[in-house]
């Protein structure tokens, strides 16, 4: 019958790819999310519960495509003696297009906020949670749906290129979780996401990021929330340490005045609800990490208290930006694949990019437990590493008796516990490509002229 086929399902997921993460996702968190959207069990095979662990399992797969999940639930259920459904995937991709993408952000919050549970107040910077962002893009598929939601980039001509999005993603700097998102057509600007996601900060936050929200709006727009920022500062702000309360060298705290004009990114309203000057602390910071160029760079910052936030700490803190955006935005984007979402709407490009963003954090997850009695630190595990252990010890989950689930589980943390980076010292390399690209020109005409040029 059907439901035992899907109750069957279910079971084989549970005891395998969602079996490491009961603690941080458990079945009834997804059941509690899907009973506040309302949504309803049918008798079908691919139940919302289903869906769920079936596409992350297509992101967490190397072969993320449609036929490689139905091909894994064919084989359960020809192994399990019942009806083998159709191995076509037109069932299974509509069962994903029926579940609602609103499920998807509380679903990530309750991963990011178990993960941030198991963070103990010693490993915080300065005893305060720290939160890193930047944005970045993303590529889908060049369909007329797509094109509407998010229109390429204006450069490119038409037929020539791929429909864009724009994505902000803030970051936990301790444990490299994702915490808030913020998507938009590639036209919005990112200044206008960041102050999207400054009303989600709370007074005990700090935020950091690059020289681009070094400005007084964002300072300001961050210090109303009654949380702190350190930004590098803006490169058309001059700095003059002659001036302002001095605090040591290279360290004053001045006032800045809202700007006469207000940005393109943000109305005269908006502005105007800003103060007329706030005081910020100005450091000149000289970043030096093995391994790593020497870095100059000026900071401006609502932390003033130079006992409690000295310069080696802001200069640490800085340091660790680039891990919890940069390279993090780089394991999203090539690890995970998230770079090209093939999807043909915008709802399931959207959709998809979630699925990524929890399959992400559920990783960072792994990574954390497996270095919660370590001397490393969870964010020098490899994440591609971590991915690979994982898809290899899942298959083997399903074999597990009852009893000895947790024994597995532990000797899944112990393998990614020897996934440790290697650290690199004073490594250079050259930014050259040796494999040559294959002779083809670009696409400079759509693809409909071109073929009818072929036939011409």
């Amino acid at each position: 019958m059907m439901p035992n086929r899907a109750e069957v399902l279910k079971e084989k997921y549970q005891n395998s790819i969602a079996l490491p993460f009961a603690e941080v996702l458990p079945e009834a968190e997804i059941q509690s999310v899907l009973n506040e959207q309302g949504i309803r069990y049918r008798r079908v095979l691919y139940t919302p519960m289903v869906v769920l662990w079936s596409w992350l399992s297509q992101v967490l797969d190397v072969d993320g495509s449609l036929s490689h999940a139905v091909k894994r639930v064919t084989t359960w259920m020809s192994l399990s003696g019942l009806t083998v459904p159709s191995a076509d995937t037109g069932g299974y991709s509509k069962a994903r297009k029926r579940l609602p993408e609103s499920i998807f952000p509380p679903l990530l919050q309750r991963v990011a906020r178990a993960l941030r549970q198991k963070v103990p107040p010693a490993q915080r910077w300065c005893g305060r949670p720290v939160k890193a962002f930047d944005a970045t893009t993303v590529l889908m598929s060049d369909t007329a749906a797509n094109q509407a939601a998010y229109p390429q980039h204006s450069n490119q001509k038409a037929g020539c290129g791929f429909p864009i999005l724009k994505l902000q993603v803030w970051f936990c700097v301790t444990t490299g979780a994702v915490l808030e998102v913020a998507m938009a057509p590639f036209r919005v600007s990112e200044w206008r996401l960041a102050r999207q996601l400054y009303r989600k900060l709370r007074p005990e936050d700090v935020v950091v990021a690059d020289s681009a929200y070094g400005t007084y709006v964002d300072l300001a727009w961050v210090a109303l929330t009654g949380a702190d920022a350190v930004f590098r500062k803006h490169h058309q702000r001059r700095c003059d340490f002659r001036r302002g309360k001095k605090l040591g060298i290279g360290d004053h705290i001045v006032r800045w005045q809202r700007p006469k004009q207000y940005p393109k990114a943000l109305s005269s309203g908006e502005l105007g609800a800003l103060p007329e000057s706030i005081e910020v602390r100005e450091v000149y910071l000289s970043i030096q990490v093995p391994g790593f160029r020497p870095t100059n760079v000026v900071v401006v910052t609502t932390l003033r208290d130079p006992k409690r936030y000295p310069k080696a700490k802001l200069a640490e803190l800085y340091h660790r930006r680039w891990q919890a955006s940069e390279v993090n935005l780089r394991h999203l984007k090539t690890t995970l694949a998230m770079e090209m979402i093939a999807a043909k709407t915008p709802a399931m490009v959207t959709k998809s990019i979630w699925l990524h963003l929890v399959s992400y954090n559920l990783l960072r997850t792994l990574m954390w437990d497996a270095t919660a009695h370590s001397e490393v630190g969870a964010l020098r595990v490899s994440l591609q590493g971590t991915r690979q252990q994982f898809n290899h010890f899942r298959a083997e989950f399903l074999h597990l008796a009852p009893s000895k689930r947790g024994q597995g589980y532990q000797a899944l943390l112990s393998a990614v516990r020897e996934l440790i980076i290697p650290p690199r010292p004073n490594r250079s390399e050259p930014r050259v490509v040796k494999r040559r690209p294959k002779p083809f020109p670009r696409m400079q005409e759509p693809r409909s002229v071109l073929k009818a040029k072929l036939v011409a």
